[in-house]
């Protein structure tokens, strides 16, 4: 942890905010509220694509544990508490499931201590630490006290690289992470991307101007990035509101509205529960 970095900066937006509004929370603050509306007024449909980009992440943590019975996480740019949380999806089905959340939002880190409690059977920790320092990450106390690197981990990169632009050498971080999961690991993201909406790159372009960077990429782009080397789950990289959809799911959403991609990967050969 940074100990100058004030504990809150309620001047600048910050994307766990940011999103947090626009899924409906009220843990945000106006420069957060602006840069959302700068985004909406630009595309209006934002909203949706984070409801759905929500949906996905609940979906596949349900798949991780029920089909591939991985029963440890790892959840990059967790972003401020929303229930259902990871833990709590994991934990309903395998109460010993073990979560290991990162995030640098001072906010989300308030909410995360006080909001986050696991089943005694399992465990639940958060470290303040930025994506871009993956190796710190891996390789901090409190993550490797968490989680057995022993056993397969999933590593959760949901709608957090498109915050990473190229300059920033994402395909090395995400290297990072992939060489510090055990055999039998997963990967799981998703990613804003361009290909069905040209009203995202305005839009992008308003966050940058509020201080935060952003990238939208192609789903092979995309697929490029994160899994290259893996063997991706059916039905592999596609709109996060296409992948698995559960059966009382209200109707998916047209590909402008969503403008995200989502894919689930295994290293090697996943023990898959029968």
């Amino acid at each position: 942890m940074s100990g100058s970095r004030p504990l809150v900066d309620a001047a600048h937006p910050s994307s766990a905010r940011v999103y947090d509004y626009l899924l409906g929370g009220k843990d945000n603050f106006a420069a957060d509220r602006i840069a959302a509306g700068k985004i909406e007024e630009a595309f209006p449909a934002i909203r949706v694509g984070a409801r759905e980009n929500r949906r996905f992440l609940l979906r596949a943590v349900r798949h991780i544990v029920g089909e591939l019975g991985i029963r440890q996480f790892l959840d990059i740019g967790t972003g401020i508490p929303t229930s259902p949380n990871v833990h709590e999806v994991a934990q309903r089905i395998t109460p010993s499931a073990r979560i290991a959340y990162v995030d640098n939002d001072p906010v989300v880190l308030a909410h995360a201590r006080a909001l986050m409690t696991s089943d005694p059977r399992g465990a639940v920790g958060y470290l303040d630490a930025d994506i871009r320092r993956p190796a710190e990450i891996t390789g901090s106390r409190l993550v490797r006290d968490v989680l057995d690197f022993t056993e397969p981990i999933a590593l959760i990169m949901s709608a957090i690289l498109h915050f990473v632009p190229d300059e920033q050498g994402p395909e090395e971080i995400v290297r990072t992470f992939v060489a510090a999961l055990p055999p039998g690991s997963c990967v799981l993201a998703s990613h804003v991307t361009p290909e069905h909406e040209p009203r995202l790159a305005p839009a992008s372009a308003g966050y940058r101007d509020d201080g935060v960077r952003t990238q939208a990429r192609t789903a092979a782009e995309f697929e490029r990035l994160v899994f290259t080397g893996l063997e991706l789950v059916e039905p592999g990289v596609v709109l996060v509101s296409q992948w698995h959809r559960d059966a009382g799911d209200p109707p998916a959403p047209g590909a402008a509205a969503v403008s995200a991609y989502g894919g689930l990967a295994v290293l090697g050969p996943a023990a898959r529960v029968k």
